[in-house]
């Protein structure tokens, strides 16, 4: 089971950017995808983006099309979140995850492998 720390959080306003890091531990090879959630208070988690470590290839959710983009460094082993045009219904605890199947889906408990999570405040 690989281990994940998220970092890049924070508190910003509407319409300003982030960038948020998920450094994998070893065993990495044996993750084939990574997603990206979030959780505001008082709901379900919610999928953000996934990508296919090996191929590259992402999907996002509708609610951050065009606005947040995944990428992953395979040298540095870190997953990453570019958000930009926040909003404050973007407001959040943002979770990375990773799994061993060759399929992004967008249920949390999918995924065998979480971050502690990092709080992103958007004001308005």
């Amino acid at each position: 089971q690989v281990q994940l720390v998220e970092s890049g959080g924070g508190k910003v306003q509407t319409g300003d950017s982030l960038r948020l890091s998920c450094a994998v531990s070893e065993p990495y090879f044996t993750t084939v995808t990574m997603a990206w959630f979030r959780q505001a208070p008082g709901k379900e988690h919610e999928f953000v983006a996934g990508i296919f470590w090996m191929s590259g290839k992402t999907y996002y959710a509708d609610s951050v099309k065009g606005r947040f983009t995944i990428s992953r460094d395979m040298d540095k082993k870190t997953v990453f979140l570019q958000m930009d045009a926040l909003i404050p219904d973007d407001t959040a605890v943002y979770y990375c995850a990773a799994r061993t199947e060759p399929t992004i889906t967008q249920r949390f408990g999918d995924y065998t492998s979480w971050g502690q999570g990092t709080q992103v405040t958007v004001s308005s």
